[in-house]
């Protein structure tokens, strides 16, 4: 059955506005407001290795390919933190989202590139995510830009919040059979706001990984 146009943009809307929360609770000394959400989650370690490619070095950081086919480009306009484990924990962010979008390409979400920069809720986050695209039969294609980070250490040392504006007004949906691009006119909803929490592996060396993901779309102060 041919798809319309109304249902596309629903599922994009969907798909753009899927909000996973973490579950907070008090704190004896009231000192809530300090602590990160979800900073006390575990991680995984990487259960699959990366396949064989002929990606460039920059493309394959811990050795597992996150490049994107040249149509695909996600930018990240931001400066690198002072602090090397928040350093480290934002550029892993940027890989999170490069194997999210790996997956959408390779339709996939048992990619490499995903199990290994995701555990817990930030890999079932990025699953759905994939799957949304794959039921639609798409692919995505254009500019998707990322900027206005923040970080912020957990006091326990081994969790980092990266927040961050996106912007995808340049960023489609494209189809699979066809290679239609389904283009929308910009609106504020193509403007995010993130909050990634990144997890340290214990057994990895300088890797880290997103646990939990907050999205909040129709971002003024992103526009």
């Amino acid at each position: 059955m041919k798809r319309r146009s109304l249902p596309v943009a629903a599922a994009f809307a969907a798909a753009a506005t899927l909000l996973l929360t973490a579950c907070g609770g008090g704190d004896d000394n009231g000192k809530a407001a300090d602590k990160i959400a979800g900073a006390d989650q575990g991680t995984e370690k990487p259960t699959k290795s990366a396949e064989p490619s002929g990606a460039p070095a920059e493309d394959k950081p811990d050795g597992v390919d996150v490049s994107l086919p040249a149509d695909m480009n996600l930018v990240f306009d931001w400066e690198k933190p002072k602090d090397k484990n928040e350093a480290a924990a934002m550029e892993d962010a940027g890989n999170y989202l490069r194997a999210v979008y790996r997956g959408v390409d390779k339709r996939t979400t048992k990619d490499a590139a995903l199990t290994t920069y995701a555990t817990g809720e930030g890999l079932h986050y990025g699953e759905v995510q994939i799957n949304e695209w794959l039921k639609g039969g798409w692919t995505a294609t254009g500019t998707r830009r990322h900027y206005d980070a923040t970080t912020r250490s957990a006091s326990n040392g081994s969790s980092v919040e990266v927040a961050f504006c996106s912007d995808a007004s340049k960023f489609y949906g494209k189809e699979v059979k066809t290679g239609k691009v389904l283009k929308t006119e910009p609106s504020l909803k193509d403007f995010g706001y993130y909050k990634i929490i990144m997890v340290k592996v214990p057994t990895g060396e300088g890797l880290w990984q997103a646990s939990k993901v907050f999205v909040e779309t129709g971002v003024e102060k992103c526009q």
